[in-house]
């Protein structure tokens, strides 16, 4: 067989188990396997450096399908290609249970390498994949011992390029110069709705050359040989990331929905499915065919790249007996194991050190841990000096100095968070980011997909309340705590002063998933760790009882708040206590730990039958919960205001006089009272 008769039988091969795959499920999008199928073959047979026998080996390529809508032909190819996913995954593709979803998640398929589907989102991630490989070959590399050296493609779609996401994420990795990137655009000037004509009329290309890249134009997205040049012409321009537009054609081979919106996001129907595989020259029965000669051509990828891999291991092999210790670092991070001691400088803060707000102590941890903790990069939206959280002496990551540790995202949070994800999924890091509180909404569908993938980002949000002041209603949070706890598997940690925000820090690095630690702009007392030793071992199950009442008196009430209204809160227990109420104080940072302990310690904490009151300068929904029907929050539920943080307070309820009457209120209501 001729080798372009071969290149065709595998380029058919994936978009027939891909539309077989949509048929049987009688769900998905066949346009993009069909316009795409090409694409993905020459980048997958001709480049990319995979070992499907090892899909975390360290020096692998990485590919991202962003438009992960056409997910189907990704599942073809790593079935092809020999990954772990047999047939009968593509024949339950979109069911329950399939490792074959209806977008590609990382870590339910083997292969995928990042969660996509919301689209510009694969983008972003590859950006954050270059720049990892970028810092660990500054890190890592030694002459003659190129140990960390792969590329990341993506290929992405109209509507990633729509999507400002990818907007923001490629003018960085342009500035970054990242060239070890290549995105290749599947061109189809095609969406939902119709062609591209409707809203999309700007020149892509020449948009992606102003943002830094280089880029080409392949003028027929099926001719192999030209998409073969460009990519090896991308391939040696490392002075910045490539972007190459490949036309093609939404439902290519379709004879009635080709180039149609028709062919986006339903089957073609058995009927057009027939016609379609006529067309192109394929057997009608039995679907899922999969001819001998392209499964033995696309299990050679696997081939090389078992053979690329131990050709690297060699190279390590040699790499640690001249370089024991570096060596022994670089496998340290690729277990992702922290290094001993790492916690060992976590200061600690006594009460005649003054106020302090906890962004500040954020920043001291941040550093403390740093030192021992090379893993931990990152930056902020343009906002570190007021988030505290830049590295000390740790450089600034660029094209001049790729092993720096400060990364200035500019003001793009949407894509900060994504990049954050890229750097995660890469491997290597523990990647943070920092903005205010407020702007966390703009960061949403990353935190989500982070949560999703279980991915260790860590979140920096200060100026988290209307204690912030001035700037007023649009930079103060009301609504943004709630949504955050409402994201499944994403701790959120708002501490009460230094200590606990210490506390957090190590919660933070420790835990397996994203964190958001919520810290404010307004300076705090400190709680200090002679007069309340629990806080260490406190914070880490979530909540926990602070300050009981005299003489172990079993509690009329339970005080519960969060970040800087504990201390309110306290000041409450005293003048109740003048009152002849017997107020126990807890301290609740973070409401996801606290729900995942036993029954017996929330009973602990809050004792069954007696009236609780919560406050917290955000929403009262969602407190229900602990404080029950009929109850009383101290909280927000409406929009803030500008003025002096301590004035707005104030006149927000959070006083101690104004917690001490919503107090008398709910234990006068306690008919056990």
């Amino acid at each position: 067989m001729s080798e372009q008769k071969l290149d065709e039988l595998c380029i058919n091969t994936l978009r027939f188990l891909s539309l077989d795959a949509v048929q049987k499920a009688k769900s998905g999008h066949p346009g993009l396997p069909l316009g795409a199928a090409t694409i993905l073959y020459i980048i997958w047979d001709h480049f990319l450096k995979i070992n499907p026998q090892d899909p975390a080996w360290a020096d692998r390529d990485r590919f991202i399908l962003s438009a992960g809508h056409g997910c189907a032909l990704l599942y073809a190819m790593l079935h092809l290609t020999g990954f772990d996913l047999p047939l009968e995954e593509l024949q339950r593709f979109r069911q329950w249970t399939s490792r074959t979803p209806g977008h590609p998640e990382y870590r339910q398929t083997p292969g995928v390498e990042a969660t996509t589907g919301p689209l510009g989102q694969g983008l972003a991630n590859a950006v954050g994949m270059a720049a990892a490989e970028a810092s660990l070959a500054a890190r890592f590399n030694r002459p003659g011992y190129d140990i960390v050296d792969h590329f990341t493609y993506a290929v992405v779609s109209d509507g990633d390029l729509m999507e400002g996401v990818s907007y923001e994420a490629a003018s960085l990795a342009g500035h970054l110069r990242l060239g070890k990137l290549i995105v290749v655009y599947d061109n189809n000037h095609m969406t939902i709705e119709g062609s591209t004509r409707l809203t999309f009329s700007e020149d892509r290309p020449a948009r992606f050359a102003a943002l830094g890249w280089h880029v080409q134009d392949v003028a027929d997205g099926n001719d192999v040989a030209a998409l073969d040049a460009a990519i090896q012409e991308a391939r040696r321009v490392t002075d910045r990331p490539s972007f190459i537009s490949a036309l093609t054609h939404l439902g290519y081979g379709s004879p009635n929905k080709q180039d149609t919106p028709a062919a986006h996001g339903e089957p073609l129907g058995q009927e057009e499915l027939r016609l379609t595989k006529e067309n192109l020259g394929w057997p009608k029965e039995p679907a899922f065919h999969i001819p001998a000669e392209a499964l033995t051509h696309l299990r050679r990828v696997g081939t090389r790249g078992q053979a690329q891999q131990l050709a690297w291991t060699e190279l390590f092999q040699e790499y640690a007996a001249k370089f024991p210790d570096t060596a022994a670092e670089f496998q340290r991070l690729g277990e992702g194991r922290l290094p001993q001691n790492w916690d060992i400088d976590l200061p600690r803060f006594a009460a005649d050190s003054g106020l302090l707000a906890t962004r500040t102590a954020s920043g001291k941890a941040l550093n403390a841990i740093a030192r021992h903790v090379p893993e931990l990069m990152g930056g902020s939206a343009d906002l570190a000096p007021s988030t505290v959280t830049l590295i000390d002496g740790a450089g600034e990551f660029g094209p001049d100095n790729p092993a720096g540790r400060n990364i200035h995202f500019g003001v793009r949070e949407h894509a900060m968070g994504s990049i954050l994800n890229g750097l995660a999924l890469h491997g290597g890091f523990i990647p943070y980011g920092a903005t205010f509180l407020i702007f966390s909404d703009y960061m949403r569908p990353p935190m989500r997909l982070a949560a999703l993938g279980r991915l260790h980002v860590i979140y920096v949000f200060t100026h988290d309340s209307i204690g912030l002041g001035e700037d007023g209603p649009t930079h103060q949070p009301v609504e943004q705590l709630l949504g955050l706890r409402a994201i499944p598997h994403l701790l959120v940690l708002r501490p009460a002063d230094a200590n606990e925000t210490v506390a957090a820090w190590k919660v933070a690095v420790e835990h397996q998933g994203p964190v958001a630690l919520a810290l404010t702009r307004q300076k705090l007392p400190v709680l200090d760790l002679e007069t309340y030793p629990q806080i260490p071992d406190g914070l880490p199950p979530g909540g926990y009882i602070l300050a009981d009442g005299p003489d172990g008196r079993k509690p009329d009430l339970v005080l519960v708040a969060t970040g800087s209204e504990v201390h309110p809160a306290l000041a409450a227990r005293v003048s109740l206590r003048d009152q002849g109420v017997s107020a126990r104080v807890v301290s609740l940072p973070c409401w996801n730990l606290f729900q995942a302990q036993p029954t017996g310690y929330s009973e602990q904490i809050f004792p069954e039958g007696i009236p609780i009151l919560a406050v917290e300068a955000g929403v009262s929904l969602g407190w229900k919960p602990y404080v029950g029907p009929g109850m009383e929050v101290v909280g927000v539920d409406r929009f803030g205001a500008s003025a002096p943080g301590d004035v707005v307070m104030a006149e927000y309820g959070f006083t101690v006089e104004h917690i001490c009457r919503q107090a008398m209120k709910v234990i006068n209501r306690n008919p056990a009272r």
